[in-house]
């Protein structure tokens, strides 16, 4: 009979055969994004580094309306609810927003490899940007005058 003996840490050669099994299997199954490093650091290549990170909330799609080319997400910090509907209009989108409590806020959409797009939100909080191309997308909502300027950023969404 055989002793089972630990080969370095802990780890009995059955373990380490399982394990190197285990992580073939992920990597052929459900590998890591091509493009992960670079979403990482677009996430995190904001010029003002004090932003507060919305919550993604829902993200539904709407059933029967252009099939699955038309979707609604919700973020939500603290205060402020940001609610986008995408339309699908060709190779871009169009996106309608509405941000609670409304007023007339800036909003910038980036895109990742595009640069991004800005527009104000009217006094109801209502604001719409065309013609925005696919990618890796955040929205960013500058809340205030300049000089007391709050931003808030939403998690990265790829259209």
């Amino acid at each position: 009979m055989s002793e089972n003996k630990p080969v370095g840490e802990g780890i009995f050669p059955d373990d380490a055969t399982l394990l190197a099994e285990l992580d073939r299997l992920v990597e052929t199954v459900d590998p890591p994004p091509d493009d992960l490093v670079e979403r990482i650091q677009f996430a995190m290549a904001l010029e003002n580094l004090d932003v507060e990170v919305a919550r993604w909330e829902r993200a539904d799609s709407l059933a029967g309306v252009r099939g699955g080319d038309q979707g609604t997400i919700t973020f939500t910090v603290s205060d402020l609810t940001v609610m986008i509907n995408l339309t699908k209009i060709g190779s871009n989108h169009r996106i309608d927003g509405w941000l609670v409590p409304a007023g007339c806020y800036g909003v910038e959409v980036r895109v990742a490899e595009h640069g991004s797009s800005t527009t104000t939100a009217d006094e109801g909080g209502r604001f719409v940007l065309d013609s925005v191309p696919r990618g890796t997308t955040q929205i960013v909502v500058h809340l205030g005058a300049p000089s007391c300027r709050r931003t808030v950023v939403t998690p990265t969404v790829v259209l």
